[in-house]
C-alpha cells in the first residue's frame, strides 16, 4: 500500500525546524530569570555603592576606588539584563517596574552622594532627578496609550551619565597620585562633561514630553475617527 505524496523536503524541514527550536525554547526558559535577578542585585548594589562613596566623608581614596568599581559593575548589570531581555524577549511585569527605579536609585545615590561629599553642587542632583522622576512617572502613565520607549537619546544620556559619575568619583583618588597639571586638565574635562549631560538629561526630558504631548493627540484623534465611523455607520438604520 503506498504511501500520500508528500512534498519534496517538507519532513526534512519540519523536523529540522523543531530541532532548531527546541533548544532555542529551552535556552529562553532557561534564561527567563536572569534579567530579574541581575536587577535585584542591582538594586541591592544601591546602598552598597552609597555608603562606600559616602564613609569617612567621602575623603578616602581607597573607598572612593571600592565605590567606583561598584558603581561600574551595577551599570554593566543594567546593560546585559537588558541584552538578555531583548535577545530572548524576556518581559515580566517585575521588570517593567523594578528595572526603572534600579536605575533611578543608583543614579540618584551617585548624584546625592557626590553632593554630600562636595565634588557637586546641590542643584546638579536637583535637575537631574526632577527630569528622571518626572519622566518615569509621566511614562508610566502613558502606559494606556501605548508603551514609550527609550529614545536615542535618552540611550547618550545614560552613558553621559554614567562616564561624569565615574570621573567625579575618581577625581579624589587620581590627585592623590598625579601630578597638579595633569588634574588641571582632568577637572576641565569632567567639567565639560557634566555641561553637557545636564544639557543632554533637560533636552532628552523636553523630548519625552513632546512626544507623550503627539501620542496623546494621536489616541484622541483616532478615538474621534472611530466614533465618527461608528455613528455614520447607524445612520442608515436610523431611517
Amino acid at each position: 500500500m503506498s504511501t500520500p505524496d508528500r512534498k519534496q523536503g517538507q519532513p526534512e524541514t519540519t523536523s529540522a525546524t523543531h530541532k532548531e527550536s527546541s533548544p532555542a525554547a529551552a535556552k529562553r526558559t532557561r534564561m527567563q530569570h536572569v534579567p530579574n535577578a541581575l536587577t535585584v542585585l542591582r538594586i541591592v548594589m544601591v546602598p552598597v555603592f552609597a555608603v562606600l562613596l559616602l564613609m569617612h566623608g567621602g575623603q578616602d581614596p581607597t573607598l572612593r576606588w571600592w565605590a567606583l568599581a561598584v558603581f561600574l559593575l551595577a551599570m554593566f548589570t543594567d546593560k546585559l539584563d537588558g541584552d538578555i531581555a531583548r535577545k530572548y524577549d524576556i518581559v515580566s511585569d517585575f521588570g517593567k517596574l523594578a528595572d526603572p527605579i534600579a536605575d533611578k536609585a543608583l543614579m540618584a545615590a551617585a548624584f546625592i552622594g557626590l553632593a554630600i561629599v562636595g565634588a557637586l553642587p546641590w542643584w546638579v542632583p536637583v535637575v537631574i532627578l526632577v527630569r528622571e522622576i518626572g519622566i518615569t512617572v509621566m511614562r508610566m502613565f502613558m502606559l494606556k496609550y501605548e508603551v514609550m520607549p527609550a529614545s536615542r537619546g535618552g540611550k547618550i544620556k545614560t552613558v553621559l551619565q554614567t562616564v561624569t559619575v565615574a570621573l567625579y568619583i575618581a577625581a579624589l583618588p587620581l590627585a592623590v597620585v598625579t601630578p597638579a597639571g595633569f588634574m588641571f586638565v582632568y577637572a576641565i574635562i569632567a567639567g565639560f562633561a557634566l555641561t553637557l549631560t545636564v544639557v543632554v538629561t533637560v533636552l532628552t526630558g523636553v523630548d519625552y514630553v513632546l512626544q507623550a504631548q503627539k501620542i496623546k493627540k494621536e489616541a484622541g484623534q483616532s478615538k474621534e475617527d472611530a466614533k465618527a465611523t461608528t455613528t455614520s455607520g447607524k445612520a442608515p438604520n436610523g431611517r
